[in-house]
């Protein structure tokens, strides 16, 4: 793409772009620790080319929406540009799944069809500390399974709902999507404040 963007920078990029995705605030995707783990995992599949090229496309949409004092802009934008993109749709959608469960999916078998394989390209846990910060288990208020234990005789009690740390407000999250990738919890939606994903037509 030939931009003079640093690595910083699309770091950042990034980053706002998976507040909206996932309807989490920025500040807590960070606490994760994994922010820089799934630039580079996501860097290192689809190549920096075709990676800079959506965080661009995503960046100047938010400056739209930002200029124009409108949040529809940038919505909109993002359903047609990137998740209605042959190119770019399931990709964000990875992204998605790497952020909720830790783990990279092969990409379908139609994009690689028309964009290439990618060597890396395969199903990968992408680290323990991964699977522990999945955004699945705050989402369902529970904790990862044989990751950390709950404490003696919680069992016995209601699970505690934390307050929600995400608004469609403060994370620009799309407000016309459908349901959460079967990918993740089989087709079953997961309200997270506003639902994600399968707007654009299946893979």
């Amino acid at each position: 793409m030939g931009t003079n963007k640093t690595k910083t920078e699309l770091i950042e990029y990034f980053l706002d772009f998976s507040a909206v995705i996932t309807g989490f605030y920025k500040f807590y995707l960070r606490g994760t620790g994994q922010v820089d783990s799934y630039y580079d995992t996501v860097n290192n599949i689809i190549g920096t080319e075709m990676f800079e090229g959506l965080l661009i496309t995503f960046h100047n949409l938010d400056l739209k929406a930002k200029a124009e004092g409108d949040n529809s802009v940038l919505n909109e934008g993002i359903l047609r540009d990137i998740l209605g993109s042959e190119k770019f749709g399931a990709i964000s959608r990875n992204i998605i799944k790497l952020w909720y469960l830790g783990t990279w999916y092969e990409l379908p078998t139609s994009w690689r069809e028309k964009f290439g394989n990618k060597e890396k390209d395969i199903n990968f846990v992408v680290s323990p500390q991964a699977y522990n910060e999945g955004l699945l288990w705050p989402t369902l208020s529970v904790n990862p399974r044989a990751a950390k234990a709950p404490g003696y005789g919680t069992w016995a009690e209601a699970p505690y709902e934390p307050p929600k740390i995400y608004d469609i407000k403060d994370t620009n999250s799309l407000e016309d999507v459908k349901s959460v990738d079967s990918d993740i919890l089989k087709s079953k939606p997961v309200d997270i404040g506003t639902k994600v994903l399968n707007k654009t037509k299946s893979n």
